[in-house]
């Protein structure tokens, strides 16, 4: 995974390359300006020069004469050597050059190809490229005592290039872009920083992150979640609270008074004050409602309510009873598969193939047998479960759990569902292992008998264990009473004791201390006194 950069390094090197760039593009179009700016002056200071030679009267008397070009040239040439002219041309009208850089072409005829104007009386200036380079070439018509021409006098100067612009202002340049990129550099730092500081020191791709998970994890939640803001926007409104309130339209945005859910539910959230799990009836829903306001260190920026539909919530619980025996179910069944897969691995390293093969055979007979006789005697597979369960956790503590051979259990009682049931054997089955945790007996035994018929139905779970101290005996179904010591609840029995008086049926202890103990439960099938309940429905 390649390693993420920064957000300071980033705002820097992005600062570093926008500065960087402003001032390449303000250097290009500076040059470009003083290049024009220093063109326009060696024109003038061209033209400046020209005047001065035109107006000699030794330029204009030797101009008029045989090889005049003897008494011009020296005087030009200290001319151009005083205004620092790269060179100084004298043409008469018919062109022959009277004074020249170069002695060899004193009285030769010129062929430039700019100078036609020179000789209407016009002062101009003009740019030639040469062997020498650019060139800027001013133009200054000579005037005798009567105002006519007699010729022209061409001052060049070499322009000089972009870099030599550039070297002539580096210093200039130089501090320019140092203090740009300086100011830039910790202007970049001091914004990167205080972003740093209002995203609590998050990167944005942890803040991208935390905002998909965030909105991953509303959607996924089972309840109703809205949030607001201090103008009462909302912030959030996930699927399962649209479907609660029964809203379609997307409403993240709006004003809380712009949503339908009922100025109730509009004042329940905008009001200052938070609360859990709290009963509000809004329209034809009762909803458990708890919320929070939203602060951010000791400031109050919003308000997040969780809700749910209360029928929703009792149905959960009732999802709930007996999971304690169904995560014990697995973990046992997780154990006791690993067992037996060392078991065999052991023998095939031993090289007893077939005593492995016997060994998955007997071990898997047995499971055969004992789910054969559950699946047909015991009809709801939560309560087969919490059996095979019970079954094999007996197996890990050494004690033998039976099942009576003649149990059936095919409906339940009319006032108890399959999650009862579950509660009150594994309460009792729980309370049988316990009998012998400090308890020495060779053979530790559990028997558990279900007889049903038309009318009844009895439940007994019998053991060998240490019984029950008589002192205890009128206490042990009481809330909150425990022999276990600081590893008991005290809820058990009481639980059994209470689903009991909700099936309408009977218990029946008997223990004697050191012998053992047998409890058991008698329900009655059907509604005592109301023949429209007799119809039983069958498990399924």
């Amino acid at each position: 995974m390649t390693r993420r950069v920064p957000i300071k390094m980033k705002i820097m090197i992005f600062s570093f390359g926008v500065v960087f760039f402003s001032i390449t593009i303000a250097g290009i179009i500076a040059s470009g300006k003083i290049y024009e700016e220093n063109e326009r002056e060696l024109g003038e200071r061209g033209l400046i020069t020209g005047r001065i030679v035109a107006n000699l009267p030794k330029v204009q008397q030797s101009l008029m004469e045989s090889e005049g070009w003897i008494q011009i040239n020296p005087i030009v040439n200290r001319i151009s050597t005083i205004n620092g002219a790269d060179y100084i041309v004298v043409l008469d009208t018919n062109r022959i050059r009277y004074s020249h850089p170069v002695k060899e072409k004193l009285g030769t005829v010129s062929a430039g190809k700019d100078e036609g104007a020179a000789f209407a009386e016009h002062s101009y200036v003009s740019k030639a490229k040469g062997e020498m380079g650019i060139a800027i070439r001013s133009f200054v018509p000579i005037m005798n005592q009567q105002h006519e021409q007699i010729g022209v006098v061409i001052v060049g100067n070499m322009l000089p290039g972009i870099t030599s612009v550039l070297l002539s202002i580096k210093s200039e340049l130089l501090l320019i872009v140092l203090l740009a990129l300086g100011f830039g550099m910790v202007g970049s730092w001091l914004l990167a920083k205080q972003i740093k500081k209002e995203t609590f020191q998050l990167e944005p791709y942890e803040i991208s992150r935390l905002l998909v998970e965030r909105t991953a994890t509303f959607q996924a939640m089972n309840e109703g979640v809205i949030a607001i803001d201090l103008h009462g926007e909302v912030i959030i409104f996930n699927e399962k609270a649209k479907a609660i309130l029964d809203i379609v339209e997307d409403v993240v945005g709006k004003q809380l008074n712009e949503v339908f859910i009922g100025p109730k539910l509009i004042r329940v959230l905008k009001e200052d004050r938070a609360f859990e799990r709290e009963e509000m009836t809004f329209g034809n829903i009762v909803l458990m409602i708890s919320k929070v306001p939203v602060s951010i260190g000791e400031e109050t920026v919003g308000a997040l309510a969780v809700f749910q539909d209360r029928t929703e919530v009792s149905l959960m619980a009732e999802e709930l009873t007996g999971v304690k025996n169904f995560v014990d179910a697995l973990r046992v069944q997780n154990h006791e598969s690993m067992n037996r897969l060392h078991t065999i691995a052991g023998l095939i390293q031993l090289d007893q193939k077939e005593k492995a093969l016997d060994y998955v055979f007997e071990v898997s007979q047995k499971d055969e047998e004992l789910s054969s006789f559950l699946s047909k005697n015991i009809k709801d597979y939560r309560i087969s479960g919490l059996l095979i369960s019970k079954v094999k956790r007996a197996q890990e503590l050494n004690i033998a759990l039976l099942i009576n051979q003649h149990s059936k259990l095919e409906t339940l009682p009319f006032f108890l569902d399959s999650h009862d049931i579950v509660l009150i054997m594994g309460n009792l089955i729980e309370n049988a292992f316990y009998s012998f945790e400090n308890f020495d007996r060779t053979e530790k035994m559990i028997e558990i008998n279900i007889i049903q018929d038309d009318h009844s139905i009895d439940i007994t779970v019998e053991d060998n264990g240490c019984g029950i101290p008589e002192e205890f005996t009128a206490e042990i179904l009481t809330k909150g009473f425990t022999t276990k010591g600081e590893n008991g609840s005290g809820l058990g029995l009481y639980l059994v004791k209470r689903t009991v008086d909700k099936g309408n049926g009977d218990i029946n202890i008997i223990s004697h201390e050191g012998e053992g103990t047998s409890i058991e439960l008698f329900f009655p099938m059907s509604n005592k006194g109301d023949e429209s309940f007799e119809d039983r429905r069958f498990i399924n």
